[in-house]
């Protein structure tokens, strides 16, 4: 069964280790897996060493990257002639410009070559820019697109949580109920195991005192993650007389950096905001950390908590997307946020929220246990990468059996 991937551009982030390790996976005596992926623009961290890392060797179409451009039209024809060669028996997509390049060039050529009629067509949406990214008139734009590539030019739609698939297609229209699969995101969960040792050289680095927590934020610098939130909460817990001594880290890159940078320095935060930049030690980083804070204006299921969780981390964030999945139900209410099952959720987008609900895990270790343990156990049963790869084997089984 050949596979033929597709995704926009191997940035930092969840989708390219997804899409990079599903490559290399289905690779042996049922599947021949390809990857096709664009190219990374100014200002974001490629993770194309991923791809070598695993033996993978992506074809990497030039003109195709995250903006709207008239090299669309050049992608989509370099894509058709990859597709025509390959002579694939799916073609999956992965984020946005690639579904919508990837389908239309699977589209012509289903409709073009006779002989390509029961081509199966997945597209995965590991996020979507339905709110939070553009204005209305281009995201009603959007949406009609991605309305029409469901109809007329895809068989299965991936969703990564079952509160995406409500948004997509319950709230949005996006589809028919019978075209969704939920299949949560997988990792390397064993990559961030619990380690002393990486915690004690973490925390010496940052020259952290005893006693005082150590918050992160890990990500890309851009404006869908609200980092400049994260830096508003920071500043109220100075602010704030009786909260625990904290410091606060970055660890990402973006063209927001220098913003951000020169935002810290108007809110006189000093040194209690260290910026990292991007690392690839994430796991050092986890194991250094005592809280992970989240604070996205829209999130599929955001990697950077799935890993917090695998490293026995509590978790704060804003309520967005799949986040709600992953913390689960809602144990208490509190005064402006959330006590759920597997961490702490804010409903709004106050700083002052936030913060109350910062202090609060803060406080409590015991709480900060609990949670962690919860999540622990919870990303464990839910999204190692092997189950991945049997989710998705037992989609592309179904869809060549019912061809």
């Amino acid at each position: 069964m050949k596979i033929l991937r597709i995704i926009a551009r191997l940035n930092v982030g969840g989708p390219a280790r997804h899409v990079v390790w599903l490559t290399k996976r289905l690779n042996d005596d049922e599947f021949e897996s390809h990857l096709i992926a664009g190219t990374v623009p100014k200002g974001e961290e490629s993770m194309n060493y991923i791809a070598d890392e695993h033996g993978v060797k992506p074809v990497f179409i030039e003109e195709m990257s995250r903006e709207l451009s008239p090299k669309d039209l050049v992608s989509l024809f370099k894509i058709f002639r990859e597709i025509r060669r390959q002579k694939p028996d799916i073609i999956h997509t992965h984020t946005a410009k690639a579904g919508t390049i990837g389908r239309a060039a699977a589209f012509l050529y289903k409709w073009l070559t006779p002989a390509a009629r029961d081509l199966k067509v997945v597209h995965t949406f590991h996020g979507h820019v339905f709110h939070s990214y553009y204005g209305k008139s281009k995201t009603r734009i959007f949406v009609s697109i991605e309305k029409l590539l469901a109809r007329f030019a895809t068989d299965r739609i991936v969703v990564i949580s079952p509160q995406q698939f409500r948004e997509i297609h319950e709230d949005f229209g996006v589809g028919r109920s019978d075209q969704f699969e939920v299949i949560p995101l997988g990792i390397d969960l064993d990559a961030f195991a619990r380690s002393d040792i990486k915690r004690q050289s973490f925390r010496e680095s940052l020259g952290a005192k005893e006693g005082e927590l150590i918050v992160g934020f890990v990500g890309r610098l851009t404006e869908i993650k609200d980092v400049s939130l994260y830096l508003h909460v920071a500043a109220l817990i100075r602010q704030t007389t009786g909260s625990p001594t904290m410091r606060f880290v970055i660890a990402g890159e973006g063209h927001l950096r220098e913003s951000l940078e020169r935002e810290a320095e108007s809110l006189d935060l000093g040194a209690s905001v260290v910026f990292l930049g991007n690392r690839t030690d994430t796991d050092a980083i986890y194991a250094g950390l005592d809280i992970v804070a989240l604070t996205s204006l829209n999130e599929g299921t955001p990697l950077s908590l799935i890993e917090a969780m695998a490293a026995g981390r509590p978790v704060i964030s804003t309520l967005v997307g799949g986040v709600r999945d992953l913390l689960g139900e809602t144990i208490s209410l509190e005064d402006g946020f959330r006590i759920c099952e597997r961490g702490i959720g804010i409903d709004s987008r106050s700083p002052e929220e936030f913060t109350k609900g910062l202090i609060y895990l803060a406080k409590d270790e015991k709480l900060r246990e609990r949670l962690a343990e919860a999540g622990n156990s919870f990303v464990y049963a839910m999204y190692s990468k092997e189950l991945l790869a049997d989710n998705i084997s037992q989609l592309y089984r179904k869809l060549i059996v019912n061809k």
